[in-house]
């Protein structure tokens, strides 16, 4: 062989090599997954569990309160009765102190005068002194929004040189809460 032909042969051979290394290494990966995969772990011992679980029932039956026997009573295995509570037909308990936390979570209150679209070129031209029209009428009640939500309106006051707004009709508190939560 001459020097021309060794050359092309080298490359070749890396190509083995690296398609070697490449399969050992996933080989090696798959055998690490195999050994510390925690899922795999996690459903085995789920299933042990829930044998565990039914081998108890099994010997424990428990009567049907509507027909007095044990025989429908380890048919159907309800797990979410031990870990959640009946919900009670009242308000909840703590809902009063769940609502205290978040009374002073600050929103954002808009008084909205009115609306209008222009074009870009009506932009471009304002200027100091450019008056825009808007869509409500003079005496009209202002929007009162919070957080973009439409929730009561109101007139305009003034008190001790500031503005302010009276409210004139407001939606029920709960209908409140339901527009915030959106």
């Amino acid at each position: 062989m001459n020097e021309t032909e060794d050359t092309l042969e080298a490359p070749d051979q890396t190509l083995v090599d690296s398609t070697e290394a490449t399969d050992n290494i996933a080989a090696k990966a798959d055998d690490t997954l195999e050994e510390e995969d925690p899922w795999a772990a996690a459903l085995a011992e789920q299933g042990v569990t829930q044998e565990q679980d039914q081998k108890q029932v099994e010997e424990n039956p428990k009567p049907d309160p509507g027909t007095g026997s044990a025989s429908h009573s380890h048919s159907v295995r309800d797990g979410s009765a031990e870990a959640f509570p009946p919900l009670s037909a009242g308000p909840a308990k703590g809902s009063a102190q769940e609502l205290d936390l978040i009374m002073n979570i600050p929103v954002k209150l808009n008084v909205e005068l009115g609306r209008t679209r222009i074009s870009i070129r009506q932009l471009l031209e304002l200027a100091q002194g450019s008056v825009l029209e808007l869509d409500g009428l003079a005496g009209d009640p202002m929007d009162i929004l919070i957080n973009g939500y439409l929730i009561a309106q109101g007139e305009v006051v003034v008190v001790e040189d500031k503005y302010g707004i009276r409210i004139t009709d407001i939606i029920t508190p709960t209908e409140r809460v339901e527009k915030l939560n959106r």
